[in-house]
């Protein structure tokens, strides 16, 4: 019988995903466990933000690392996290303490980033509480895609963020060329 996980200092094993191409920078808290064991972003495979993404792009779900880079940097899209480093039970995002925000400069001053998107209420408060104001981009927070957000179906989450991911007139566009 598997007890509470203890308490552990995590420093952010790995890089942010982006290029000068990038324009959306979408924020998580920090990796799972099972992110930081297969060494990248959102690899619990209960975790829905890999299928949120491929439904609202209409694009097979990304399976590995570089096919999952590949994807992002097509889509002009950044990935990093809000924490750098913190105390942390398991991947209770409840139990974070001891925040050391990730420095954001890094991305920001190598992109075009001009939106931001925070998964979850966590990404956006620590979001809020220290990046904010440096960026001067206010965040945009999205519903969890967590498998902890059961009360979110795919579909529901998929519908919310395509409203923030894709761009105002993308439905314009598609209008045009059936016309």
């Amino acid at each position: 019988m598997k007890g509470t996980p203890m308490p552990e200092t995590i420093v952010h094993p790995f890089d942010p995903v982006y290029d000068a191409d990038s324009e959306i920078l979408i924020l998580g808290s920090l990796p799972s466990v099972k992110s930081r064991q297969t060494q990248f972003y959102y690899g619990h495979p209960q975790n829905r933000f890999w299928k949120v993404l491929a439904a609202i792009f209409q694009e097979p779900v990304p399976a590995t690392v570089e096919e999952k880079r590949r994807f992002l940097l097509r889509h002009h899209i950044a990935l990093w996290d809000v924490i750098s480093q913190c105390v942390i039970e398991g991947s209770s995002d409840a139990s974070i303490r001891d925040v050391v925000p990730a420095d954001l400069d890094v991305v920001m001053h190598h992109s075009k980033i001009s939106r931001i998107l925070c998964n979850g209420q966590t990404a956006l408060k620590y979001y809020r509480k220290y990046q904010e104001k440096q960026t001067g981009i206010k965040a945009l927070g999205l519903p969890s895609t967590s498998p902890a957000n059961a009360a979110w179906s795919l579909e529901r989450l998929t519908d919310s963020w395509q409203q923030a991911v894709l761009p105002m007139d993308a439905g314009a566009d598609t209008k045009k060329e059936v016309q």
